[in-house]
C-alpha cells in the first residue's frame, strides 16, 4: 500500500498533471463565466452544465487522490485545505436559501494560485507582511477618524451630501485618497464656498495616497522579496545536500573497490 501511494504521489507532483489541473481550472472559470450568459444557456445549457459537472468530478478525483497518497498530512498543509474547501464549496446543494453559493463557484479559480509555484509566493509574501500591515492600517484608522470628524465639523453645513455625517465625510475622504475625481468632483466645488479648504484636502492626499499607502507597498514588496530569498536558500540547500549524498555514495564505492582490489 506504501509503495501504491508513493505512486500517486509521485503521479500527482509529475509537470504534466499539474499543467492538466491549471489547464481545467482555466477552463472550468471560463465555463462559470458562460453560464451567465442567458442566451448561451437557452441554446446549449445542457452541454455548459456537463461541462461544469466533468471539471467538478476532476477536482473531486483530485482531491481524492492527494488524500490518499498523503494521508493525514493532507490536512496540515494549509493550500491543500485550500483546495479541499474550494472544492467542498462546490458540493453543497444550492437550495434552501444557499443559491448564493452557486456563485462562489467561480473560486476555483483560485486553486491556480495553489497550483502555480510563482502565484504561491505572491499571495505567501502577502501573507507575510500582514503582521507589518496591521500597524500600517491602524495609522491609516486614525489618520481617517481625525480627518473624518474635522471634515464633518468644517464642510458639513455647506456639503451635507459629502460630509453631512462621520460615515459620509469618511467615504468622501476616501474617495479623495484614491483620487477619484476629487479635485472637480469634491475639491473644487468646496472651495468655491471654503476657498482656503485646499489647506486640508492636500496635505490629507500628501499623508494618506502618497506615503502610508506607499508604505504599504513598500512593505508587500520587502516581504516578497524575502520570501524569494528564502526560496533559494531553501533550494541551495537542497542541491547541497544532494551533491554530500552523491559524495558519500562516490566514496562508498571507491571503498568497495579498493577493499575488491586489496
Amino acid at each position: 500500500m506504501d509503495l501504491t501511494r508513493d505512486t500517486v504521489g509521485q503521479w500527482l507532483d509529475r509537470p504534466a498533471v499539474r499543467n492538466f489541473i491549471i489547464g481545467v481550472i482555466l477552463f472550468n472559470a471560463v465555463v462559470l463565466g458562460v453560464e451567465t450568459s442567458d442566451t448561451i444557456m437557452a441554446h446549449a445549457g445542457g452541454l455548459v452544465v456537463t461541462l461544469d459537472r466533468l471539471c467538478l468530478t476532476i477536482f473531486v478525483i483530485e482531491i481524492g487522490a492527494k488524500i490518499y497518497a498523503r494521508g493525514l498530512r493532507f490536512f496540515r498543509d494549509g493550500w491543500s485545505l485550500f483546495d479541499f474547501l474550494i472544492v467542498g464549496v462546490a458540493l453543497i446543494p444550492a437550495a434552501q436559501g444557499l443559491s448564493v453559493l452557486r456563485a462562489l463557484r467561480i473560486l476555483r479559480l483560485l486553486r491556480v494560485i495553489s497550483v502555480a509555484p510563482a502565484l504561491r509566493r505572491v499571495v505567501e509574501g502577502f501573507v507575510n507582511a500582514l503582521p507589518g500591515m496591521g500597524s500600517v492600517f491602524l495609522l491609516m484608522g486614525m489618520i481617517f477618524y481625525i480627518s473624518s470628524v474635522m471634515a464633518t465639523k468644517l464642510f458639513a453645513q455647506a456639503f451635507p451630501d459629502w460630509f453631512g455625517t462621520l460615515g459620509l465625510s469618511a467615504y468622501s475622504l476616501f474617495q479623495i485618497m484614491t483620487l477619484e475625481s476629487w479635485s472637480m468632483g469634491i475639491v473644487r466645488p468646496v472651495m468655491e464656498v471654503y476657498p482656503h479648504a485646499w489647506l486640508f484636502f492636500v496635505p490629507f492626499i500628501m499623508i494618506t495616497t502618497f506615503a502610508v499607502v506607499n508604505l504599504l507597498v513598500g512593505l508587500i514588496v520587502n516581504s516578497m522579496q524575502e520570501a524569494h530569498s528564502a526560496e533559494e536558500i531553501e533550494q541551495t540547500e537542497t542541491y547541497r545536500d544532494e551533491v554530500l549524498e552523491r559524495l558519500k555514495r562516490i566514496e562508498a564505492d571507491l571503498g568497495q573497490m579498493h577493499r575488491r582490489d586489496g
